[in-house]
């Protein structure tokens, strides 16, 4: 076995009801002042008012952020961070989407380390301290309360990545009745974007480990078997609770054994169309795989077995399998399956692949070597 390190956050906890029961999390940490990061339309919906109320009764100050934006830009973090400031904060909390919890774990940092947003881009260059840190996932996709790393927008309209430990948080409450009632194609677009956190973890060339080798198999299983009942039945709860473990599972192994092609085509994507990052995801996934097939057969073959088994057939045949059974998740659960649907025509296919070629990051844990030709007949194959 070759060596490997591990790591995540802190304290993991799933607890129905969760989220109104937080202000006794944050006192047990002793925290005594909050600043909750969310976004304007997840504030209005009413879902953090038993949050709020929990903390007005145990006597905590808590102050709001709601100006998260998707694909957070460097302003917004910056806004988010000076909040924290402003209230005096000991602890942040990131509630809402991937987006939300991003920009709660550079606040945290920011407002507490006296660190500049332009000097902590990159692997390991975060050093902190931060602010105690809380995240509270609301949608089952990005696994972002469980990985040490943040996507920014740049002001140059790119994404960058800010990848450390110090940004794995104290907490991780999964509260599945907090995505009860989460719109279809939400669901399946973040469905499909922790699905493939699981398959990339599960080939990457970098890192890959017998821990994160568990955790993707185990999330896959998960996502697979709930992704249609969750999107069919928003009110089920088994099935959200399904996806929300999947996701998190997933989100531990990605942040261990890192994302890939699909990632480093999907970033593009959302920077400069605005597409939601599962979506983006969704529609480069089987292009990307089945580039990756000759690389990646005897991994396909294997994660076969965890959507279809007993599926009988060789190992080519069972990987063949496994990318006919991720080119159809899209399609099965009302997404767009091509770019032509979300605004990108064939003139934008150069830039795109030129972009994708600067997820230098990404691009390095791809099990079959991805050029910016390939990128290009890749983005075509799904025009």
């Amino acid at each position: 076995m070759q060596d490997f390190e591990f790591s995540t956050c802190k304290t993991l906890s799933v607890s129905r009801g969760g989220a109104a029961r937080l202000a006794d999390k944050v006192a047990a940490m002793g925290g005594r002042s909050v600043l909750i990061i969310t976004d304007a339309g997840l504030l209005r919906s009413g879902i953090l008012q038993p949050t709020l109320n929990g903390f007005e009764k145990a006597g905590i100050l808590v102050a709001l952020f709601s100006d998260v934006q998707a694909d957070p830009p460097e302003a917004v973090i910056q806004a988010a961070a000076a909040a924290a400031r402003s209230a005096k904060a000991d602890c942040v909390i990131g509630f809402g989407g991937g987006s939300s919890m991003d920009v709660a774990k550079l606040a945290a940092l920011l407002a507490s380390s006296g660190e500049i947003l332009s000097g902590v881009y990159g692997v390991g260059q975060a050093k902190g301290p931060r602010l105690r840190l809380i995240l509270v996932p609301t949608t089952a996709g990005t696994g972002s309360e469980v990985t040490p790393i943040s996507i920014v927008t740049t002001a140059e309209g790119g994404k960058k990545g800010v990848l450390s430990p110090v940004l794995l948080p104290d907490l991780a409450l999964l509260d599945a009745e907090l995505t009860l009632g989460l719109p279809s194609h939400v669901t399946a677009a973040t469905g499909i974007d922790a699905m493939v956190h699981a398959i990339e973890a599960y080939t990457s060339k970098q890192l890959k480990n017998p821990i994160s080798d568990c955790l993707a198999k185990e999330a896959l299983r998960l996502l697979s078997r709930s992704l249609h009942k969750a999107c069919e039945a928003g009110d089920d709860l088994h099935g959200r609770e399904d996806m929300l473990l999947g996701a998190c599972l997933a989100g531990i192994a990605f942040a261990n054994a890192p994302v890939a092609g699909v990632h480093a085509l999907a970033y593009p994507i959302g920077a400069q169309f605005h597409v939601p990052h599962g979506l983006s995801n969704a529609l480069v996934l089987p292009a990307v795989a089945r580039f990756n097939l000759p690389a990646a057969q005897k991994e396909y073959a294997e994660l076969l077995e965890i959507v279809r088994p007993g599926f009988q057939g060789s190992e080519a045949r069972k990987a063949e399998a496994f990318v006919d059974y991720v080119g159809g998740l899209a399609p099965s659960v009302g997404l767009p399956v091509t770019l032509r649907e979300v605004g990108i025509k064939s003139e934008h296919i150069g830039a795109l692949a030129s972009d994708a070629m600067k997820q230098t990051r990404l691009l390095v844990n791809n099990p079959r070597e991805l050029t910016e030709s390939d990128a290009a007949a890749l983005y075509l194959e799904v025009l």
